[in-house]
C-alpha cells in the first residue's frame, strides 16, 4: 500500500520524535559512568541497607593529670568501646600506686596516690576472702588485676567501702593508720609508688579524696574498676584492647526506595 507524500512526512515526524524522547529519557535514568559499580541490596521490607559507617570514637578526657602510657591505653579502649558501659569507672595503676576515677563520659574527676598490697602479684589466692587476716601470709598480700564491677557497701566494722572483688574481701576505703608502726600516712604522702605498698591487698585512699571523689562517684551506685596488672600485659588481662578502635563501633543506615 502507498501512502501520499503528506501523510508519509507527518508519519515519519512523529516517528524521529518519539525516537528523540525515549534517548532523552534514557539519558535522564542512567547514571554517569564510574557510579555503577555495585548494586544496592533491596531488603524483603523495600529498605535499601547502605554501607555500615563507623561512628567517631570517644577519647577520655584526663584534664591535666598526668598518665602513663598504660593508663592512657586502656582508659582509650574504655572510652571507644563504651566497656564501662556509661558506668563511672576507676583505673588503678599498680605500678604508679595511683587511682584515676572517671565519671560515666570517661572524664576524669580526680586522681591520688593511694596504698596497695604489699606484695607483687596480679592473682588472689584462693579463699583468701574467707580466712582471718591474721593468717594471710606476707606473700599473699597481693591487689588482683581484671575488670571488677563495684558497688558501694560496708565492712565489717561498718565503714563506707566500695567493694572491688568482694569474694577476695578486696575494697576500696579510707586509709587507716591503725598500726603506727606501718606509717600509712607517711607512707601515702611518698613520692616512691615501692613506699605505698603495706595493704592486705585493700586500696587505702586519702581521706579527703575517699570523701569528695571515691565516695560521691562510686559510692552512688554500681560502677567499673580497672585494676592495671604489674606482672603481666593489659592486653593478657582485659579483652578487647587489641581490637582496633576506629571499629569498635559501627551503625547500619537504612533508607526507604
Amino acid at each position: 500500500m502507498h501512502l501520499p507524500f503528506d501523510r508519509w512526512r507527518d508519519a515519519w515526524s512523529g516517528a524521529r520524535q518519539g525516537l528523540l524522547l525515549g534517548v532523552a529519557a534514557l539519558v535522564l535514568i542512567t547514571p554517569p559512568p564510574g557510579l555503577l559499580t555495585h548494586r544496592t541490596a533491596v531488603t524483603p521490607n523495600g529498605l535499601s541497607a547502605l554501607p555500615a559507617l563507623p561512628v567517631s570514637v570517644r577519647e577520655p578526657d584526663f584534664s591535666g593529670h598526668e598518665a602513663s602510657v598504660e593508663v592512657r591505653m586502656v582508659a582509650g579502649w574504655v572510652a571507644s568501646s563504651a566497656d564501662n558501659g556509661h558506668l563511672p569507672f576507676a583505673l588503678l595503676d599498680k605500678r604508679d600506686a595511683r587511682l584515676f576515677v572517671f565519671d560515666g563520659q570517661a572524664r576524669v574527676i580526680g586522681s591520688s596516690p593511694v596504698l596497695l598490697g604489699a606484695a607483687v602479684g596480679d592473682d588472689s589466692v584462693a579463699g583468701i576472702g574467707n580466712r582471718p587476716i591474721a593468717s594471710v601470709r606476707p606473700e599473699e598480700r597481693t591487689t588482683p588485676a581484671g575488670r571488677f564491677v563495684s558497688a558501694p557497701g560496708k565492712n565489717a566494722s561498718g565503714e563506707q567501702v566500695v567493694w572491688v572483688d568482694y569474694d577476695a574481701a578486696v575494697s576500696m576505703h579510707r586509709v587507716r593508720p591503725v598500726d603506727p608502726r606501718e606509717r600509712r600516712l607517711e607512707r601515702l604522702a611518698s613520692p616512691d609508688p615501692a613506699q605505698r605498698r603495706i595493704s592486705y591487698g585493700c586500696i587505702n585512699v586519702p581521706v579527703a579524696f575517699f570523701d569528695s571523689v571515691v565516695w560521691p562517684v562510686l559510692g552512688a551506685g554500681r560502677g567499673i574498676v580497672y585494676v592495671l596488672p604489674e606482672d603481666r600485659d593489659a592486653r593478657q588481662v582485659f579483652a578487647g584492647l587489641d581490637r582496633p578502635r576506629a571499629l569498635a563501633s559501627k551503625v547500619t543506615l537504612r533508607v526507604g526506595l
